[in-house]
């Protein structure tokens, strides 16, 4: 362990190592590379997560990939695109009318479609654990006090959009906690009415509180600044996210013009790192314990982004081993590339510091270990 002494991670480095793990489950829909990523996510979530609210949401988001699961198998059920050979549920067509030409209700269940949108549905389930893991491992208010200033605004709506998980699984256990203590032991529907209101209250609560603490701290308030920095400001931002959308999509493009792909996305990319510099130029703002960049953020970011061009590399190496084979049905083979990727994906359980401990679980271990002695 390169750190001893326990510490937060800067919530940017989970953040971009994430991305890059799922940037590389979707390149692929072989069974055996996606329950190998899901299962290097749960490793490293399982030895650096705290206690907090948000750490605990990580389960919530196992729940939504398996629901996303059940919901593909079941749309392919109802109107997907039946193909194959091996029929394994008969069921009736329906035939509907002209308007909705094209789709057909039911008919003949067979293996092999079923067994695509199975995976397609796993491959889409284990990018909701990448961010579920990325939203355990990092404090959305830190990562709020580490954007940049020119972000301020986007920031607090994409930290307030990953922070309901956490919030309202934090909500359910505290209106949870309060029925037992009342001896309120009802399940089923009726627990259901009588946990809903009290938890949208408590949301609610938490949110107007934030909201204010916000406020009386000055929070997205901005310097004078000239109307042409503003516009200037403004021309860069956009620029940038514009070369970084068509520079991504002419990567994505084998058949687009060399110019379209990477020289755009690092002429995007240089634009809007200038708006940005330029915007937060206007924001006149103090962190209070301001999260460090060192060795262990930059090992972390560098495992996921490695993982990422393991993906790319395996998609043009290994191609075959990237899919699952479906005409005829075989074995999935293992893309050693990607693999050797996932396996460095895991290294940041051990390279980065353990979190230090809330105030919560340093009482129960100083009672644990007075209740032995």
């Amino acid at each position: 362990m390169l750190s001893p002494t326990p510490r937060a991670v800067h919530p940017g480095a989970w953040w971009l190592w994430a991305i890059g793990l799922a940037v590389a489950v979707s390149q692929t829909t072989n069974p055996l590379v996606l329950l190998l990523a899901a299962a290097a996510l749960t490793l490293v979530v399982m030895a650096r997560r705290t206690d907090s609210p948000w750490a605990r949401a990580f389960r919530l988001y196992a729940v939504l990939g398996a629901v996303i699961i059940a919901v593909r198998l079941v749309l392919h059920v109802l109107v997907g695109l039946k193909w194959g050979e091996v029929v394994i549920l008969p069921l009736p067509q329906v035939a509907l009318p002209d308007w909705a030409a094209g789709i057909d209700l039911l008919g003949d269940v067979r293996l092999e479609g079923l067994l695509a949108a199975l995976f397609e549905g796993l491959r889409l389930a284990t990018m909701i654990l990448c961010i579920g893991a990325a939203n355990a491992l990092a404090d959305p208010k830190r990562l709020l006090a580490a954007l940049p200033g020119a972000l301020q605004e986007i920031g607090t709506a994409i930290v307030v959009a990953v922070s309901v998980a956490p919030q309202l699984a934090e909500s359910v256990r505290r209106v949870h906690r309060a029925r037992l203590l009342r001896g309120d032991s009802a399940r089923g529907l009726r627990a259901v009415r009588r946990v809903a209101m009290p938890v949208l209250e408590d949301t609610l609560e938490r949110s107007m509180a934030l909201a204010a603490s916000m406020d009386s701290r000055g929070y997205g308030r901005r310097g004078t600044t000239s109307p042409a920095r503003h516009r200037a400001t403004g021309a860069l931002t956009l620029s940038g996210l514009l070369g970084l959308a068509i520079g991504s999509y002419g990567l994505l493009d084998a058949s687009s013009p060399d110019w379209l792909g990477l020289p755009l996305l690092v002429v995007g990319a240089a634009l809007g790192a200038l708006g940005i510099a330029s915007g937060s130029g206007a924001v006149v703002r103090t962190t209070y314990r301001p999260s460090p960049w060192r060795l262990p953020e930059t090992l972390t970011t560098g495992c996921g982004l490695l993982a990422a061009a393991a993906a790319f590399a395996s998609t043009r190496w290994e191609p075959g081993a990237m899919t699952m084979p479906l005409a005829p049905i075989g074995p999935p083979q293992l893309p050693w590339i990607l693999t050797a990727g996932l396996l460095l994906a895991t290294l940041p359980a051990a390279l980065t510091p353990p979190p230090a401990l809330t105030r919560d679980r340093t009482r129960r271990t100083t009672s644990t270990a007075g209740s032995h002695a």
